[in-house]
């Protein structure tokens, strides 16, 4: 079995992105990881190119014309995704914010194993953990997916879906996807204010069709931020009481902000508590949108 990952990067220093530990932390499993690196105003590509012997970057320019539902992030996974070989059998995707928690690695590997002649499965199906603020915090709300598929066969009708969350084979048909009991550890709102409000900016640049150029957002240091601008954007979180990945642990003991949460604040809508209700007592959350179909 060979298995190829891929990924794709830009301004990954500017903006804090945990490239590095993306990279490494699917390493273990991969034959060989493409990545597609884009026209950074950093040293990105050099930092990407010293990760491992392992690593095939592919140089690309990012789009900015596609400012609409995020369709750039798209373009570059599906740009990784085409340069993989015709003899992969399997590939893991893993996006510059989300790091593979090791524990799943066993499960992983036993599953790739025994569904990579079942040409019915189209792709694994991962569980997500989406921190905020802080390596402290979990997203408590609805809108924090739940799931997401991020192994896909090396099929080429296969796509990257709109602003490269999931994926979609043929004429716009969902996969067909078997669940894993592996995490992936979303870390993308977990840096200093600037850079957060940065990256917000950036948002707005490739999913509103915003005015401007990733260039034309500057410095971080220069950035005004509000006292309470990460406190906006969330109406509940959780303290999360679980491990990190491995290779997390370098970056996590280096962070320089601080980030507290009073929970007692939080605001669910009475829709999340009826979710979170169903899910403790079923174990499956109801009315989630899913993008995969489950065999």
């Amino acid at each position: 079995m060979k298995v190829t990952g891929f990924s794709f990067i830009r301004n990954a220093i500017k903006f804090q992105y945990p490239i590095v530990e993306a990279i490494r932390s699917i390493l273990p499993l991969c034959d060989e990881v493409v990545v597609a690196v884009g026209n950074s105003e950093d040293e990105t590509r050099a930092l990407v190119e010293a990760i491992s012997p392992k690593v095939r970057i592919i140089d690309t320019v990012w789009d900015e014309s596609l400012k609409k539902g995020g369709v750039v992030l798209a373009s570059e996974t599906d740009k990784a995704f085409k340069s993989i070989a015709a003899d992969s059998d399997w590939c893991i995707y893993i996006q510059g914010d989300e790091v593979l928690h090791e524990a799943g690695y066993e499960e992983l590997r036993t599953a790739m194993e025994r569904w990579k002649d079942d040409k019915r499965v189209d792709g694994l199906l991962f569980k997500y953990r989406h921190f905020f603020g802080s390596y402290e915090y979990i997203g408590a709300e609805g809108h924090w997916y739940r799931h997401e598929i991020r192994v896909v066969r090396n099929n080429k009708s296969i796509y990257s879906y709109r602003d490269a969350q999931g994926f979609r084979k043929g004429d716009n048909q969902k996969l067909n996807v078997k669940p894993v009991n592996a995490y992936i550890h979303h870390y993308g709102w977990v840096q200093d204010p600037k850079v957060m409000k940065a990256k917000f900016m950036v948002k707005d640049l490739i999913n509103h069709e915003k005015e401007g150029t990733m260039e034309s957002i500057g410095a971080v240091d220069h950035i005004a931020v509000p006292d309470d601008f990460a406190f906006s954007l969330v109406n509940a979180l959780a303290v999360y009481k679980g491990t990190h990945p491995a290779v997390m642990q370098e970056r996590i003991s280096k962070a320089d902000w601080t980030f507290a949460y009073d929970l007692s604040k939080n605001k669910l809508k009475l829709k999340d508590h009826f979710k979170n209700l169903v899910e403790k007592l079923t174990g499956r959350r109801p009315f989630d949108y899913q993008n995969y179909k489950i065999i």
